[in-house]
This record gives C-alpha cells, structure tokens and sequence, in this order.
C-alpha cells in the first residue's frame, strides 16, 4: 500500500472523535496524511481508528492512543507535545488510559480533571502534551459545573491543529 503521505488515517466521518484527535496529534506534528473514510480492515476489533504509516513499511497500529503513543515516541522528537523522563512519560500514559477507558462524558471524569486543572495549566507537566489532546474531541459545555476544564478546554480548542481538525469535521459530517 504506498500513498504519497506518509500517513493513511482509517476512521469514519460520523464516528466518535476518537479518530479525530489522532488528526489532531498529525497535524500539531506537522504530518502528512489522507484521511480514508472507509471501514477499516487493519483493526482485528473491527473498529476505528486505525493509521497506517508509509514511512515503516506500511505498519498499522490501531487504538487512538495507541496511535497517539506511536506518533509521539516516534515522531516527536522535540518533545512538543510528549516528555523524555520515563516517569513523566507514565504519568503521561496514565492520563491517555484514563482518558481512553473513562471519558464518555461522565461527570466522574470531569470532576478528575476539574481537580487536577484547577491547581496547574496542563495535565502533565508544564505544556500541552498529547495527554491534553487526548481529551479535546469531545464537546460538552461544562463551564458552570467545571470552570478550570472550560478554560483548559478553550485553550485545547484554540490551537491551530484543533482548528483545521474541526473544520474538516464539520465539513465531511455536514
């Protein structure tokens, strides 16, 4: 399967924002991709997301945070949005689990990050990491109930990558 990108992302239009934050992470990298509407036959679970990489023999990885564990320990090289210390990298990966296996809108999850976002800026660490990005799909207006996950919430979705991911959502989803 070779593309001229060096991504293929297999998610579905109408489909949880799972795909769509693994979107999020390409483009705040700076990654070249197509996006296949098509229902994916990479993932043994039968579900979305899965992305397959050009540049490491057409490897595919499926998961959203999986993806996004991939595409930061491969491919973000700078730390922009991941952490070099192994400790924090768990903390990190603590934040995607969690995220990953909790947040269907439930006000428990909000309440977590209402906590934690009320005594500091960012999940992990001292900027955005993709631990933050993991989040930022879901769209729920929570500000009388979670005024720190707004404000966190307003910062996510002001970023340029959320933006042009966004834009695109809304346009194949119209």
């Amino acid at each position: 399967m070779s593309s001229s990108k060096q991504f293929t992302l297999f998610t579905t239009d109408g489909a949880p924002p799972n795909g769509w934050k693994v979107m999020i992470v390409l483009e705040e990298l700076g990654l070249s991709y197509e996006h296949n509407p098509e229902y994916t036959k990479f993932n043994p679970n039968g579900r979305i997301p899965a992305l397959i990489d050009h540049h490491a023999n057409d490897f595919a990885i499926w998961e959203s945070d999986a993806i996004l564990s991939y595409l930061v320990e491969k491919y973000d090289t700078e730390r922009k949005i991941s952490f070099d210390r192994f400790e924090v990298k768990i903390i990190q990966l603590q934040w995607l689990f969690f995220q990953a296996s909790g947040q269907g809108g439930t006000i428990r999850v909000f309440g977590v990050l209402e906590d934690v976002l009320s005594k500091r800026t960012w999940l992990v660490g001292d900027k955005c990491s993709v631990a933050d990005m993991s989040f930022t799909t879901y769209g729920f207006n929570f500000e009388a109930e979670f005024p720190a996950v707004a404000k966190w919430h307003a910062s996510m979705t002001s970023r340029e990558s959320v933006k042009k991911v966004f834009s695109i959502r809304k346009a194949t989803t119209a």
